[in-house]
């Protein structure tokens, strides 16, 4: 039983990493209907401008707030007025093909630029274990479930609490409507793009000790992002924590209990039987969009 507990704490902790990826699909898609195929590359390219920064000397803390900076210029601003509004207008496809463009030339990028090897990164939490009733638990789990949960709460807090956040919920709901409240829903979506570099960033400094610094270390963390963000409900925010939990939680018990070769189908299966049985996701909404 102790065994169990240890593996869904495990798994929740995973799930988490998954679920703020998978945030910045919903997100996205709620404010201006975009589909960013490159949003694991979003989080590859910060894991290499941390490791640059902290190569030229930087502490790990100051790296992480430069390519903060760094993202919400290129991965916010940039890629938004680059790529995202001059092709939104032409629909869902020309946008879809653009990110995966996008994703491609990334990985070449650093590929070409930096290496092909994996690379160390430096872990944010202490290495070791506690023990809480019997059950092992790695302070690199409780640390990660702990700041991740402190980021999902700030976000809904920022989202719901605050003036800004529910313009960006008007914007999200009816863009026409939020424009006629005298909401600037150009802003708006803006802000979604900067939130979303900020989240790519954070899941990188959490994820990229354990996968290490690679150039296609991002092919698996987008597409479990974004099967996570369709299983929980690709409308939800909390359909994608919900998503990213369960492919969490399930890899490892499969993992464990069956076998390690079938531990990365998890996610694709998953996906297909929720897709299959519920295709708005599991706390999705059934939402018609203008064509």
């Amino acid at each position: 039983m102790n065994e169990l507990i240890q593996l869904i704490v495990s798994g929740t902790a995973t799930g988490a990493i998954y679920a703020l990826a998978a945030l910045g699909f919903t997100l996205l898609w709620q404010a201006s209907g975009t589909i960013n195929f490159a949003q694991g590359d979003f989080v590859m390219l910060p894991a290499f401008t941390m490791l640059f920064c902290m190569i030229a000397g930087a502490p790990l803390w100051l790296a992480f707030l430069a390519t903060c900076v760094a993202a919400m210029l290129v991965l916010g601003v940039g890629f938004k007025k680059v790529i995202v509004d001059p092709l939104i207008r032409h629909g869902v496809i020309p946008l879809v093909i653009a990110t995966l463009g996008v994703s491609m030339a990334l990985k070449t990028i650093v590929r070409a630029g930096y290496s092909a090897e994996a690379h160390q990164f430096p872990a944010i939490f202490p290495a070791g274990q506690f023990t809480i009733a019997g059950v092992n638990v790695s302070w690199a789990d409780l640390g990660t479930l702990v700041l991740a949960a402190v980021i999902v709460i700030a976000l809904q807090t920022f989202v719901t609490r605050t003036l800004t956040g529910r313009a960006m919920q008007a914007v999200a709901q009816n863009t026409d409507a939020a424009r006629v409240l005298g909401i600037d829903a150009k802003r708006m979506v803006l802000y979604t793009f900067l939130i979303n570099a900020i989240l790519a960033v954070v899941t990188a400094l959490l994820i990229t000790p354990t996968y290490l610094a690679k150039f296609d270390m991002g092919d698996s963390i987008g597409l479990k992002a974004f099967f996570a963000a369709i299983i929980g409900g690709f409308n939800q925010t909390r359909g994608a924590l919900l998503g990213g939990v369960l492919i969490g939680v399930l890899e490892n018990l499969v993992g464990f209990y069956w076998s390690p070769a079938y531990k990365e189908g998890v996610a694709l299966m998953l996906f297909l039987v929720v897709i299959l049985w519920r295709p708005e996701g599991l706390l999705g909404k059934v939402e018609e969009r203008k064509v």
